[in-house]
């Protein structure tokens, strides 16, 4: 069935050097993918798969707001110049009077004055990847040398706020800085954050007693993390800072749906395009096993809609648990990321997320709250 493109919502993530970059962070899960291509002689993305995705993306968007997310790897190592005839591509492929914006998520480290000038001037929201104060982030984010790369992340942040470039921080909570929530908040009020996300690491280990790596955080510790942040931002900067998993939980009270993909009862919205234009199923499912097809053999629309995309969607809430289901805040969570079920619920059913009891615990540390605001909401409706 063809979908009303005019109502279709998705993200995708471009990835215009593929899994290439040039730090070597401990927990980095794509840096494997670059065995995809391997021997390919391709290091980045043609000028024929960049126009035919940019052309197929405005055909599938097909409204008046068109938004494209450059990922990686480290999307900056494409060059400066590789974004210009981004922009060029866009401005003569987007609709007169349809609104374009561009995202990038980075590491910051080659960000430069020339770089901020053009991340300014072109309207692009950045995210950068920090994971707290020097302490914590040079633990994991290295270079080959296995030197910290704090210094650097900081120095091409400062010249994005210099800029006044819209950014936000991504923040991979693991095992250590997972103990300092305070320290680690209150570090990125410091620097004036608008937007943070706290994105738990989970890394599989099947011979861990635990099923996960050290370096993962345990979901107890994630949950307390998440609401002793909570009970300052509620106490002194709600209205000021923006925390996408508060965000996300205070949309229940307004009835809102879920923004953010894992939180949503059903995905498959956010596919991957590699740079070769390849079509992945999801981020964190670039295999072989979910490549649905190529951009320059199929269009986007088609990929979108193909039936195995569609199934891969739909399974997130098709194999829920009874556990899940039966979930007091089954509204906020919906099982969250697939990818992360791989325990068993108390009953012994299997597909249970791992954090779970994380973000079980946080969701209803912050419900009476959340409920609150639901009430003030539906007074004044």
């Amino acid at each position: 069935m063809e979908t009303d493109k005019g109502s279709r919502e998705f993200q995708v993530f471009v990835k215009p050097v593929g899994a290439r970059c040039n730090l070597r962070c401990s927990y980095c899960y794509y840096m494997e993918k670059d065995t995809l291509l391997q021997g390919s002689g391709v290091f980045r993305m043609s000028d024929e798969v960049l126009e035919e995705y940019v052309r197929q993306h405005v055909e599938a968007s097909g409204g008046q707001e068109l938004f494209f997310s450059w990922h990686g790897g480290e999307p900056t190592l494409a060059g400066i110049d590789f974004f210009r005839k981004v922009m060029t591509i866009q401005r003569r492929l987007a609709p007169e009077g349809c609104r374009v914006t561009n995202g990038m998520q980075t590491n910051a480290t080659l960000i430069d004055e020339e770089w901020g000038r053009f991340l300014r001037e072109e309207g692009f929201y950045v995210g950068v990847s920090l994971d707290g104060p020097e302490r914590f982030h040079n633990g994991n984010r290295k270079r080959a040398d296995s030197s910290g790369t704090f210094a650097e992340v900081m120095r091409g942040l400062d010249i994005l706020r210099a800029e006044g470039v819209q950014h936000e921080i991504l923040c991979v909570v693991n095992s250590e800085n997972v103990h300092a929530p305070l320290e680690v908040y209150r570090f990125f009020k410091s620097l004036g954050v608008p937007f943070i996300s706290f994105l738990p690491l989970v890394e599989q280990q099947d011979n861990s007693d635990a099923g996960v790596t050290a370096h993962s955080v345990r979901p107890a510790d994630f949950g307390k993390f998440l609401s002793v942040i909570f009970d300052e931002w509620i106490e002194k900067d709600i209205g000021k800072i923006k925390i996408q998993i508060f965000e996300e939980a205070l949309r229940t009270a307004f009835g809102q749906e879920h923004t953010l993909c894992i939180f949503k009862p059903a995905c498959g919205a956010v596919p991957v395009v590699e740079m070769n234009g390849d079509f992945y199923s999801c981020d964190h499912y670039v295999d072989e096993e979910h490549l649905i097809g190529n951009i320059m053999n199929s269009s986007l629309n088609s990929l979108l809609d193909h039936p195995r995309q569609i199934a891969f969607g739909e399974a997130k809430k098709s194999v829920l648990p009874r556990y899940c289901i039966d979930c007091e805040v089954l509204e906020m969570c919906h099982g969250e990321c697939p990818r992360n079920r791989f325990i068993k619920t108390p009953d012994g059913e299997p597909g249970l997320n791992y954090l779970c009891e994380g973000y079980r615990q946080f969701f209803n540390h912050c419900r009476p709250f959340i409920n609150e605001v639901a009430k003030v909401w539906k007074s004044v409706l």
